[in-house]
């Protein structure tokens, strides 16, 4: 498989990645024509094909969308810094938990009984965000729409899998590919739009109430035009496995996003302790299931695999990045600098354009000759970019002007392009085929898992030094920008430390895979897309369904 470039992404908002494969003559020539005297394809499958790409693109584009209305959403009904967290954090963090249960149901129950829950549920809970009174509903809302998200999200690539023919599915994914990634860059400035325009008076809720029009549509098609499927083997659920990773996380990250406003008491720095705790617990527990019955929330087994273990370190750290640097840049944007959010939104065009550029020549020159010395290249990139950034905001001060930061997120984009699009492959070039959807969703988990807990962080790299200097200047509103630019500053200074541990992380990913060894026909770890729980995958975790029996998969991420 050779990935196509992926879309990338823009301002205010994890990244994410979509490769699709290029159909090379070799590819043709496994997957074969379509089958003589088979029965003719049914004309429905390009509808069901626009329904769940329609789906992926409303998911894409409500996470994409909400980081830049952060500060309309705090002016309008007086979310503090904690709540601004949980309503990014909260939809992570319950769209990881229940992302690979959320495929296992699909393969048990029907991909198409799931996917119509799954969206029903999101458009209801994208209405209960659009219609929120208060952040703690906004909030519960958001974590609604995570959960929902988990039902939705895994059924989309095993329906694509599952209608149409091998024949078709190079150009199926090509095309899925580049509407994701429209809804990639669609997101914050649909979202900068929506919010400057002022709908009806709504501010920042049309970018929620856009889904229900969307999602209502997608309801009533999806249940005329998608076939029903499951798979002829589904594992059993891991419910108290969820129940137990979830605790764990909640007991990390609760406690990092409330203490500064609790001015970080006891009970915190105990409950984050008990976390690891929990995580010993949830270990031993998979273990015992695992000897039981054979079905596992998590494959332990994959963690002797020295390049997996390294690129699940990899994936979490990099979701940790994406979780403290998209909000902060928001904040420093529009609430440091008094920008507008259609200002913020456009100042993140140079860096998408860069990481779309890099991720093209990352996949199709530059990782089959140089493997993997290219994704620590762009960590050293990444981490290049970030301190000319910390430089600039230091020098220029509020006066600072979105040319003046071009420079910088070129740099980083530059450096993204060349992680993304080919991390995943290497995380499961060594992984056993039997095991690669068990892999591939745990890394989609990871990264969500990561984004929450970088979310989690901004209060102790960012809002922490915010207070400290508004306090020292007894609240004067002119202290605010100098506030926001320090803040920003060290929060940037924490992520570049981050981008370097990534760095030293990948040394113990494979110098080259079996595909940059062998060509574009050479085999992977990866299995079969309909066997991926999670196999549609979400913010900044390129997701790899593989090739089997010469068939050529996609990547998808969201």
């Amino acid at each position: 498989m050779t990935p196509a470039p992926p879309s990338e992404t823009p301002a205010g908002s994890p990244i994410p990645a979509v490769a699709a494969p290029a159909v090379t003559p070799a590819s043709a020539s496994a997957a074969g024509p379509a089958p003589t005297g088979a029965a003719p394809a049914d004309r429905r499958r390009w509808f069901a094909l626009a329904i769940v790409m329609t789906a992926a693109f409303m998911d894409l584009v409500d996470v994409t969308i909400v980081n830049i209305a952060i500060p309309s959403i705090q002016g309008s009904i007086g979310a503090s810094f904690s709540a601004i967290q949980w309503i990014t954090a909260g939809y992570a963090l319950a769209f990881a938990a229940g992302l690979i249960t959320g495929g296992r149901l699909g393969d048990i129950y029907g991909r198409k009984r799931l996917f119509l829950i799954g969206i029903g549920g999101f458009t209801v809970a994208s209405a209960l965000c659009g219609f929120a009174a208060s952040p703690d509903i906004l909030v519960a809302s958001r974590i609604l729409q995570g959960a929902t998200a988990a039902l939705m999200v895994p059924q989309v690539l095993s329906i694509v899998h599952t209608t149409f023919p091998a024949h078709e599915r190079g150009k199926v994914f090509g095309l899925f590919g580049a509407i994701v990634g429209l809804g990639a860059v669609m997101g914050p400035l649909l979202g900068a739009l929506l919010t400057e325009w002022n709908l009806f008076g709504l501010e920042w809720r049309p970018i929620f109430l856009i889904n229900l029009p969307v999602g209502i549509a997608g309801l009533i098609l999806g249940h005329k035009f998608i076939t029903e499927s499951k798979a002829p083997r589904a594992l059993r659920l891991d419910l108290p496995g969820v129940a137990l990773v979830t605790l764990a996380l909640l007991a990390l990250i609760y406690p990092l996003i409330r203490g500064r406003e609790l001015d970080w008491p006891v009970w915190g720095y105990v409950s984050m302790a008990c976390s690891l705790g929990v995580l010993a617990v949830f270990v031993a527990y998979e273990k015992a299931k695992t000897r039981r019955d054979g079905s596992p929330l998590v494959e332990l087994s994959l963690f002797r695999v020295k390049s997996f273990a390294a690129g699940i370190a990899v994936q979490l750290t990099f979701g940790i990045f994406t979780g403290i640097f998209f909000m902060v840049w928001t904040l420093y944007m529009q609430i440091g600098l008094g920008w507008s959010a259609l200002r913020a939104g456009v100042t993140g065009i140079p860096f998408s354009i860069a990481v779309s550029v890099a991720a093209g020549l990352s996949v199709q020159k530059l990782v089959p000759r140089f493997g993997r010395k290219v994704l620590q290249a762009g960590a050293l990139t990444m981490a290049v970019g970030m301190l000319l950034y910390i430089f600039e905001a230091r020098h220029f001060g509020a006066d600072i002007t979105s040319w003046q930061m071009a420079l910088p997120l070129v740099v980083m984009g530059l450096g993204m392009g060349l992680i993304v699009a080919p991390l995943t492959d290497a995380v499961l070039s060594e992984v056993p085929k039997e095991h690669a959807g068990s892999a591939s969703g745990l890394i989609n988990t990871t990264g969500q898992t990561g984004n929450a807990f970088g979310i989690g962080l901004v209060s102790v790299v960012f809002f922490g030094l915010v207070d400290d200097k508004v306090e020292a200047a007894r609240g004067a509103q002119s202290a605010v920008p100098t506030a926001y630019a320090e803040a920003f500053q060290n929060a940037m200074g924490w992520v570049v430390g981050v981008m370097v541990v990534i760095f030293l992380l990948m040394f113990a990913l494979p110098k080259k895979t079996a595909r940059d060894e062998g060509g574009p026909d050479a085999p992977t770890g990866a299995g079969d897309a309909g066997d991926v729980p999670g196999g549609f995958d979400v913010p900044g975790t390129p997701a790899t369904p593989g090739a089997t029996g010469g068939e050529k998969e996609a990547a998808l991420t969201v």
